[in-house]
Parts: structure tokens; C-alpha cells; sequence
């Protein structure tokens, strides 16, 4: 993975102009907390709209479904069609989807809603970073990936406190009311303030896209149908996944102006920035997801407990993704996402110590140093993404990288969710500890990956 060479970057870099990046970091925080705004919602969703328990899946797993399936497409379309506007149209999406989500009246209606709050965000996480790497360079862009690193943690953070809070307030549908209104208010206040990217004198290959959304949804279903549907269901959608992935392979080939380019997999910088991604959604970002639930079920802490606990690790992750100035220049993007991915395999394990008749600050040590680790990662990731792509492409370069990072995570959570769904607090512990282990597996290969790739390009 290399970079641009420059100055030290440091917290005190400047960033000008400064308002597009406001924007942009709003917008990511709040595509954020469209993904965690179930988290401390569900019993009451579930309660309100009689949602079974394969309904409550997929509630779960919509947004990051339509996100994953949207965001190569959405990256293209920027680079064809002007980032900022298909920013925009990300915002909108997202506003008008959370309406309907708010207004859902059974449980097909708030999967469909989720689903297309997934869309939206895919054009918000693809374009924004695409934009920042078109606004600044050189250490200005990598302190604008910093931030940008940062609206991700804060988004995690304050989405499920933000969602317990409306609900005590005003039930579990003001949460996407919100959530509504303030993504319409950021589509306004970017017309003024997000500048438009040079178009591609291209067509928008929407075969290509549809083809892989197609792929995409199919294989993220069939992971969620694998935690509560049938085999055959899980095979079906599997199969489907594999046929419109080879199509897609195939359309690419042809294509003048193809959604995903091929070739960018034999650079080793953009190769080895997707497989930590991937690792990075798959490893710490899926455990993390559970630890609420180990909060919840395996030490008996209230939801919004849980929430604020689970703050050691997204308030950190914050924190360290916006001073990640002040690490060495040395350090190249490779060099920290090495080390961010073997910190992050350092906390996955300290959480081992979670069991039975433990106490809830057993897992602080390790969502402190896998915080701290994810923040520098996150911020090493999305500098990597836009800098392992022609500058014309950063759109599509940041769409696969949340792409690897949505699909990861998607596959990490229905694994572990597998893995802890054993009945009792024995079977419960085993199967944590089974998820502990293999989680950091994914995060040393991810690790491992890098380094190898870095090598074969030297």
C-alpha cells in the first residue's frame, strides 16, 4: 500500500475548505446510525409488529444488506454521473426510507424499508470518501480520512444510545423519524456545500450493477437465512449468488466502463486494502457487534447499559482515528493497518475472559485495545482506498472497500450468532469463546495477507 509522500500529518494540519468535510463526516455518522439503530430497538419492534423470529433477522440484516449490494454500484455511478449528486441522492433515499420505516405497519414493510436505508447509505459510504479524496491531498487527505474514520466509530456510538433515548421518548419509530429529518436537512445543506467531481464521458453500466446487487443480496441472504431459514432456502439463494456472480465476472470483461475493475485486484496495495477490510468487518467489527448480546444475556445488563458500555470501544475508536497525526511518517498505510489488525486481534482475545459468573468489566481490557486499534485502522483503510485507485476511480475504489468491510461483517455476525445460540450459560460461553478464537484467526490472516502482498509488489 502506498501513499503520498509530504509533510507529517498532525492534528493540526489544515483542512481547506473545511465545510465539504463537515458534510461528508455528518452524512457517514449518520449512515451509521441507520445500521445500529436496531440494536436497542428490536424487543420493541418485535412487540409492536408481531415480527417472527426470522423477520427479526432480517430486520438485523437489511440495512447492511442493501449497503453491501449498493455500494460498488453507487461508486460507479459517482464516477460517471458526479459524486456529489449521487451523494445526494444517497441522502434522499436514505430520508425517504426512514419515513417509511417509521410509518411500517407489519414486518415485510420495515425489511423493505431497511433494506433501501441500506441503498442510500451504499451512495453516502461511496461517494463521500470519493469525495475527500478528490478535495485533498497529500497529508490534508490523510487528516480528512482520519475524520472520516472517526464519523464511522461516532456513528456506532451514538446510533444505539441515540435509538434507546427516542424510545423511551416517543416509541421505537421516532429513532427513524429522526433519522429521516436529518438526512433531508444534509441533502440541503450539500447543494451549497459539496463542490461535483469531473463526470466520465461513460455509460453507467447498470447490468453490471444490477448483476452484482443480484449476487450481493443473494449471498447475504443465504448467510441470514443460515441463522434461522431452511438448508434448502440457504442453498437456493447460495446457488442463485454464484450464477449472477459468474454473470457479472463475464458483462465485466465487456464492459467500457464496468462497476468494479478486475484488474485492480492485481495491484497489491488495492488488493491488500479490500482483504483488510475484509478481515477488519469479519474479525473485530462482527464480534463487536455481539458483545451487547453478551452483555445483555451473559451478565444480565440492561440495553442501554450495554450501549453505554459498549462506548470503551467506539468512544476510542473515535478518539484514536483522529489523532492517528501523531503517529510516526515512517509508518506507511500498510505498516498501520498491520499493526491496527494485530491490535485488534490483542483485544479480541482479552475478551476470552467473558464466562459464567463474571461481571461485566471483564471485557473492558479488551474493548479498550481493540478501540484504540480499530480507530487507527479505520482511519489506515480509508486513506488506502481512495490512494490504491486512479484518482478518477476513488469512488469505486471506496465503494469496494466498505464493500469487503459490509460483506465481512455480514459473515462474521451470522457465524458467531451461530456459534452462541446454544442453549444455557454453559453452551452460551462456549460458542463466545469458540467466535473469540476464530475472530482473531480472521484478523492475523488479514494481517498475515497484507504483509505477503506487500512483499510480492516489493
Amino acid at each position: 500500500m502506498t501513499e503520498a509522500t509530504g509533510r507529517k500529518a498532525s492534528p493540526t494540519v489544515t483542512l481547506d475548505p473545511l465545510a465539504p468535510l463537515v458534510v461528508i463526516a455528518t452524512a457517514t455518522m449518520l449512515a451509521l446510525v441507520v445500521f445500529t439503530a436496531p440494536l436497542t430497538t428490536l424487543e420493541a419492534m418485535t412487540d409492536a409488529l408481531a415480527l417472527s423470529a426470522g423477520e427479526q433477522a432480517w430486520t438485523m440484516s437489511g440495512m447492511p444488506l442493501g449497503a453491501a449490494a449498493g455500494l460498488l454500484f453507487a461508486g460507479a455511478l459517482g464516477d460517471t454521473t458526479g459524486r456529489r449528486r449521487t451523494l445526494l441522492g444517497g441522502l434522499w433515499l436514505t430520508a425517504l426510507s426512514s419515513a417509511l420505516a417509521a410509518l411500517a405497519w407489519s414486518g415485510p414493510v420495515l425489511i423493505a424499508a431497511r433494506i433501501l436505508q441500506g441503498l442510500g447509505s451504499a451512495g453516502i459510504m461511496a461517494c463521500g470518501l470519493g469525495i475527500v479524496g478528490t478535495v485533498y491531498r497529500g497529508a490534508a487527505q490523510r487528516r480528512a480520512a482520519g475524520i472520516w474514520a472517526a464519523a464511522l466509530g461516532a456513528g456506532v456510538a451514538v446510533g444505539p444510545i441515540l435509538a434507546s433515548l427516542m424510545l423511551g421518548l416517543a416509541g421505537w419509530a421516532a429513532i427513524h423519524w429522526v433519522l429521516a429529518i436529518f438526512a433531508a436537512g444534509l441533502a440541503v445543506v450539500g447543494v451549497v456545500h459539496l463542490p461535483e467531481s469531473p463526470r466520465a464521458r461513460a455509460r453507467v453500466d447498470v447490468a453490471g450493477g444490477l448483476l452484482l446487487m443480484i449476487a450481493m443480496g443473494c449471498a447475504l441472504g443465504a448467510m441470514t437465512e443460515l441463522r434461522v431459514g431452511s438448508p434448502v432456502r440457504v442453498a437456493i439463494l447460495a446457488a442463485l449468488a454464484a450464477v449472477a456472480l459468474l454473470i457479472f465476472l463475464t458483462v465485466e470483461r465487456r464492459s467500457g466502463n464496468p462497476v468494479l475493475q478486475i484488474g485492480l485486484f492485481l495491484r497489491p496495495d488495492f488488493a491488500g486494502a479490500t482483504l483488510a477490510a475484509l478481515a477488519s468487518g469479519a474479525g473485530v467489527l462482527a464480534l463487536m457487534s455481539l458483545v451487547p448480546t453478551v452483555l445483555v444475556r451473559g451478565f444480565g445488563v440492561g440495553p442501554l447499559s450495554a450501549a453505554v458500555i459498549l462506548l470503551a470501544w467506539s468512544g476510542l475508536t473515535v478518539v484514536a482515528a483522529l489523532y492517528t497525526g501523531w503517529l510516526p511518517e515512517r509508518l506507511s498505510s500498510r505498516d498501520r493497518v498491520v499493526i491496527a489488525l494485530l491490535g485488534c486481534m490483542v483485544g479480541q482475545l482479552l475478551l476470552w475472559g467473558a464466562h459464567e459468573g463474571a461481571t461485566w468489566r471483564i471485557v473492558l481490557p479488551g474493548l479498550l485495545v481493540a478501540g484504540i486499534s480499530n480507530g487507527i485502522l479505520n482511519a489506515a483503510l480509508g486513506h488506502a482506498a481512495v490512494q490504491s485507485v486512479p484518482s478518477e476511480r476513488s469512488a469505486m475504489g471506496s465503494a469496494a472497500n466498505n464493500t469487503a468491510r459490509y460483506l465481512g461483517s455480514a459473515m462474521g455476525i451470522a457465524v458467531i450468532s451461530l456459534l452462541i445460540a446454544a442453549p444455557g450459560p454453559s453452551g452460551f460461553f462456549t460458542g463466545w469463546h469458540r467466535a473469540v478464537a476464530l475472530s482473531a484467526l480472521v484478523s492475523l490472516g488479514g494481517a498475515i495477507a497484507v504483509l505477503a502482498l506487500s512483499r510480492r509488489h516489493a
